[in-house]
């Protein structure tokens, strides 16, 4: 399972509606919108998932 990194939902790699490569890493995502997002901001969302993590 992963994490589409806009809207933080657990996504399916294998039924994930859409993917996107950034940096060599894939990114699954639940619907079109949520991967247009990324596309054309991706450091924000990454940023954004990175910030969740810490404690």
């Amino acid at each position: 399972m992963a994490i589409d990194p806009v809207c933080e939902m657990t996504v399916n790699e294998a039924t994930a509606a859409a993917t996107s490569t950034y940096k060599g890493q894939t990114y699954y995502f639940c619907s079109a919108l949520c991967k247009s997002l990324f596309d054309r901001e991706p450091e924000k969302y990454l940023q954004e998932t990175e910030r969740q993590k810490e404690p």
